[in-house]
């Protein structure tokens, strides 16, 4: 099952709109940038015990300011490039 970029989804059950970004992460910096459907980051932390990928959602969430359960990472869990959901 691909993803397409971007896409907006609807679930059954409370009809939740859902956004699908490709995002690519970088180590030792500190930024965020987003451009349509894709997201930029710098993170601090290293890429152990999933500590990197905590970093991404807790930056993500405050972005959009909305809790981190409502991100999941759907790809690349162990990869510099990751295509993340948002549930909104």
């Amino acid at each position: 099952m691909g993803f397409r970029k971007n896409s907006i989804i609807k679930s059954k059950p409370n009809f939740k709109k859902i956004l699908i970004y490709k995002v690519q992460v970088q180590f030792s910096k500190d930024f965020l940038k987003i451009d349509k459907d894709q997201i930029s980051m710098g993170i601090k932390s290293k890429p152990i015990k999933c500590e990197a990928n905590k970093e991404i959602i807790k930056k993500i969430a405050k972005y959009f300011a909305i809790s981190t359960t409502a991100i999941e990472i759907k790809s690349g869990h162990k990869s510099k490039e990751k295509i993340i959901e948002i549930s909104q």
